[in-house]
């Protein structure tokens, strides 16, 4: 209660409503796989669009693993299906399986500046051979920052432990200054000035004060470099990065690390870690203390060949010169994609610095209602890839069963025949998972050929339409796969009356209908449970519940709180049935609501807990449709 201790009006503000629940999303997929390139163990960010999906998993050309030869790129084509058939938002964590399992950077493109060791090394960030790539280091001198301030020389824009070039004013005109050369900018806070050292960081040793440098006689220019790594396959946009100082240390509040630090292997945030291309190694630049170093070891990796000299140093120094005449390019190679994943890359696991990899780094996203693994049954009937494929259905259908409010969608293996993935349909049981059969047929746009990809990618697109063009409740099922151009196998009515009942759903071609996605089962054989919509719908309302009355924890346990609890769920639960989800022409006859001490004992008081009983009326799929037709004479009465 508030206090009242001193006479005066007290305005309040109270609520005379109850709390509201708001619908969840039940569009949101995750998909669990390998792909190109990409983060393995960051928590994986959301993607909108397939542009999204190869600017940080790599394009669609094929994956090349050292124990299974050349495999499509089911991964990219499942990603392509969810968003031509209606997909939204999407989250992927990739899986890799490295050839060296104690090498921590094995499967990664690698290179270096020219020399032997390289003075320099770079690696790509992320394993797979799409991380073999050209990398240039473009040298940009950015306007003279000396000027004068009243009688005395002074700077602009200059931040300390900027490397500068410093050089008479006059270009080429008379013999070179005392101090021509390159820098290491370093601020006198004691002296309150400026010093130069081209040998280190001690101010001590410094060889040129700001006090030297008469402004119209020197100029001083900023030297920065930006990278720019262009892929060797595919046709992926190159990535450039902004203009970067050449210091290890730099000081730069606000704008761009250091070159080693904007590229280290722990980046500043999780966007630039899951999107830099390269990385320096922490130990592969330990040598270096300062960014003249840098610059140096640059210039005797593209030392001049001629008189005057043409390496990278006179170029930089000519200003008017083109841009790719101040850059040194170096190439990474030997990247590979590994052997083909197995079950424990897909199940994944929490690392010992707290990083999710596989199936486990969706465990933190809750707005994920569906779940696939595209491909991972390619090879189902293979004995030496089989068991795993049966092991990664499993772990899907685990997952989805322990986060309670997601589908696992499951692919047939390829090229089954029906007594094959009936065989794979009797494995199973659960009404968190639904099988799909067979493969569909579509154009692949790397090789303008025909090639038999796995459905869950085109049931997922199909979900998020259906239930965006509809509603969750409603079956999605009798849809158009709009990619498809025929099945890997074409089934007939009598072949779908095989698998229906067992829960096995279809894609069929109807003439004058197209391709169609003919089937909306779960594999469970609890018949409460047995169609794709009334599990989603469950999962929706149960997860609605579960967010919308978080409020309610801690709450005084009495009769108050119950009714408000009631009210809230009975509202959310009438505008479902005006929505037409629920079955009954009446909402006490659609759905009921209790919560109060018929639902609770004492014991149940006494130890915190608060016990409300939620029924619905669920409204399910007109699966059959049946109309029994007669004779009717044309004089009798109905």
């Amino acid at each position: 209660m508030p206090e009242y201790l001193a006479p005066g009006v007290f305005v309040e503000e109270v609520s005379f409503r109850s709390k509201s629940i708001e619908g969840v999303s039940t569009t949101t997929t995750g998909f669990v796989g390998p792909t190109r390139y990409g983060p393995l163990d960051l928590e994986p960010e959301i993607i909108t669009s397939l542009v999204e999906f190869e600017r940080t998993y790599g394009g669609r050309e094929k994956l090349g693993y050292a124990n299974a030869g050349e495999v499509d790129n089911y991964m990219w084509h499942a990603v392509r299906a969810f968003f031509e058939e209606g997909g939204k938002r999407l989250y992927v964590s990739r899986v890799f399986t490295p050839q060296d399992e104690t090498d921590p950077w094995s499967g990664h493109a690698r290179g270096g500046l020219p020399g032997s060791p390289s003075p320099l090394a770079v690696f790509a960030r992320f394993p797979g051979a799409f991380g073999d790539a050209r990398v240039t280091f473009t040298f940009k001198m950015g306007q003279s920052v000396l000027v004068a301030d009243g009688s005395e020389p002074g700077v602009r824009s200059l931040v300390s432990r900027d490397v500068v070039w410093i050089r008479p004013s006059t270009a080429g005109g008379g013999s070179p200054g005392a101090a021509e050369g390159y820098y290491l900018a370093l601020w006198d806070a004691v002296n309150d000035t400026w010093a130069f050292s081209s040998n280190g960081d001690d101010l001590a040793t410094a060889d040129v004060q700001l006090a030297q440098l008469t402004p119209g006689a020197y100029e001083m220019r900023i030297v920065t470099v930006t990278v720019t790594v262009t892929p060797l396959t595919g046709s992926t946009v190159p990535f450039t990065s902004p203009e970067l100082p050449l210091d290890p240390d730099h000081e730069r509040a606000g704008s761009p690390d250091g070159l080693f630090d904007y590229f280290s292997e722990e980046p500043a945030s999780l966007s630039r870690a899951s999107t830099l291309p390269i990385v320096f190694r922490e130990d592969d630049v330990a040598g270096f203390d300062t960014g003249v170093e840098v610059l140096n070891a640059f210039f005797n990796a593209a030392p001049g060949t001629g008189s005057p000299a043409t390496g990278l140093q006179a170029a930089l120094e000519d200003n008017d010169s083109a841009p790719a005449e101040r850059s040194v390019s170096i190439v990474l190679s030997d990247g590979d994609d590994g052997n083909r994943p197995q079950a424990d890359e897909y199940a994944g696991v929490t690392t010992p610095s707290d990083r999710k990899t596989g199936l486990v780094a969706f465990e933190d996203l809750e707005d994920i209602s569906i779940v696939a693994a595209p491909g991972s049954t390619f090879g189902y009937k293979e004995a030496d890839y089989g068991p795993t494929a049966r092991t990664i259905v499993r772990a899907l259908i685990r997952h989805a069963e322990r986060m309670k409010y997601r589908i696992a969608v499951i692919d047939c293996g390829d090229d089954q025949t029906i007594s094959e993935v009936r065989a794979m349909r009797a494995q199973l049981d659960s009404t968190y998972g639904a099988l799909y059969y067979p493969w569909i047929r579509v154009l692949d746009p790397l090789t303008q050929r025909e090639i038999h990809v796995p459905p869950s990618g085109f049931v997922a697109g199909i979900y998020a339409r259906n239930d965006v063009n509809r509603a969750v409740y409603k079956a999605p099922a009798n849809e158009v796969v709009n990619l498809a151009l025929g099945f890997e196998r074409f089934l007939n009515k009598s072949q779908q009356e095989v698998l229906n009942p067992e829960g096995i759903n279809c894609f069929r071609y109807f003439e004058g209908r197209g391709m169609r996605l003919w089937g909306a089962r779960t594999i469970s054989s609890d018949p409460e449970w047995k169609y794709v919509n009334l599990r989603r719908y469950f999962a929706y309302v149960e997860r609605s519940i579960d967010k919308g009355t978080q409020w309610a924890v801690f709450e005084p346990n009495g009769e108050k709180l119950w009714a408000n609890v009631r009210r809230t769920i009975e509202d959310f639960l009438l505008n479902e049935w005006q929505n037409g989800a629920l079955l009954g022409e009446k909402p006490d006859k659609a759905f009921f609501v209790k919560c109060d001490r018929s639902t609770m004992s004492q014991n149940d008081l006494d130890n915190g807990r608060l016990i409300c009983l939620v029924g619905l009326a669920p409204l399910k799929p007109a699966e059959f449709v049946i109309f029994r037709i007669g004779q009717w004479t044309a004089d009798r009465k109905v």
